[in-house]
Parts: structure tokens; C-alpha cells; sequence
């Protein structure tokens, strides 16, 4: 029991710590996609599944689109800076639309590569890596935000949508343009294009 009563208090730590490094953390899967050979058992499905691969990184991209129109700049902070409670857009359906769609970025690139067997093991790592940081995360913004935040968790999921029609909110209104939004997550579109690019290097390598 006392264990217990302390693991939510490690994982939190642990998501802190996770969500200093959130960016280097994944690098051995990215080494993993490019230097663990395809295997040749599935050379007659490689194009269906890249193609797989290209239709759900393009759907996690979207949805990292659609939560940084919302969110801004701050989705690229490495510390504990926070701005306005964002109940808008993908926000109003689940709280951390911004990780879903780096798990499907990385699910798609994991079936671009051709690793069926890699593409659970990636889905799962994040999972466990995003929980930690999504507990630090709601701990701090409930320490700074109060009772707004509490009302916000009770009514929108953590992981899994509610697509049930939500009040209009005021912050609909502090959206960014879609030029900021763009420059904001350029990062993150220059990594799939440079992923891709790599990915078509190894298999004109023959992995």
C-alpha cells in the first residue's frame, strides 16, 4: 500500500525529467527505423505499407496542425512556462493532442519503414514516456491554474476523444494564423521530410 500511495508521485518525477529530454528521448527509434534491415517476407506488401505509413503520419502531422493553430509557440517550450488554459479546437475533444500526434508520426514512420513488429513496441514506449510527462503536467498546470484546469480534466478526456459537441469557447477566438501556425511547427515538418529522405536512402541501400 505504501508503494502504492508513492508511485504516482515517481511517475510525476519521471515525467518531468522525460519532458526535459522529450526530444532526444525517441532518437534510438529513429536509429532503429534506419538501420534494422526490412524483411524480405514483406517486399510484396512494401507499398501498401508505406503507403499506410504516409497516410498516418499525415494524419498525426494534422493533428499537430490543428492543436498548434490553437496553442502557439509555447508547444515548443523546454521548460515549465504556461500560458492561458486552451480549451479549444482538438483541445476541446482530448488534452494532449499534440502527443496523439506524435505517436501516430511515429506508428506512420515505423510502417514506412516496413517494421510491423517495431510499430506496437514504438506505440507503447510513447505511450508509457507521455503519461509520465502528462501527469508532471496536470499536477503543475492544477497547482497554477486551480479550479479551471480541475473543470477542464473533468470534462475533456486525457487520451481518448470525446466527440461530443462543445460549448463554444473564448479562447476560439485567440487562434493563430495559419502562417504562425506553419512557422511555429516547422520543426516538426522538416523532421518528416528529412525522415522520409532518410528512409528512402536505406531502402535504395537495400535494408
Amino acid at each position: 500500500p505504501q508503494l502504492a500511495q508513492q508511485d504516482p508521485d515517481t511517475v510525476r518525477r519521471l515525467g518531468g525529467w522525460l519532458f526535459r529530454y522529450r526530444t532526444s528521448i525517441p532518437l534510438p527509434l529513429a536509429l532503429a527505423l534506419l538501420l534494422i534491415p526490412s524483411p524480405d517476407s514483406l517486399s510484396a506488401l512494401s507499398t501498401l505499407l508505406s503507403r499506410l505509413g504516409v497516410l498516418v503520419v499525415a494524419v498525426g502531422e494534422a493533428l499537430r496542425l490543428w492543436a498548434v493553430h490553437h496553442i502557439g509557440a509555447i508547444s515548443r517550450t523546454r521548460s515549465d512556462r504556461l500560458g492561458p488554459l486552451i480549451d479549444a479546437g482538438p483541445f476541446a475533444l482530448v488534452r494532449n493532442p499534440l502527443y496523439l500526434g506524435n505517436i501516430l508520426l511515429w506508428l506512420g514512420f515505423a510502417l514506412s519503414a516496413r517494421l510491423i513488429w517495431l510499430a506496437p513496441l514504438v506505440v507503447l514506449l510513447l505511450a508509457f514516456e507521455y503519461h509520465a510527462i502528462v501527469r508532471w503536467e496536470e499536477s503543475l498546470l492544477t497547482d497554477r491554474l486551480g479550479e479551471s484546469y480541475r473543470r477542464y480534466m473533468e470534462r475533456v478526456p486525457r487520451w481518448i476523444p470525446r466527440f461530443a459537441v462543445a460549448p463554444a469557447s473564448a479562447t476560439e477566438q485567440g487562434v493563430f494564423s495559419w502562417r504562425d501556425t506553419f512557422y511555429s511547427e516547422r520543426g516538426t515538418l522538416i523532421a518528416v521530410a528529412v525522415g522520409y529522405a532518410l528512409l528512402f536512402a536505406k531502402s535504395r541501400i537495400g535494408l
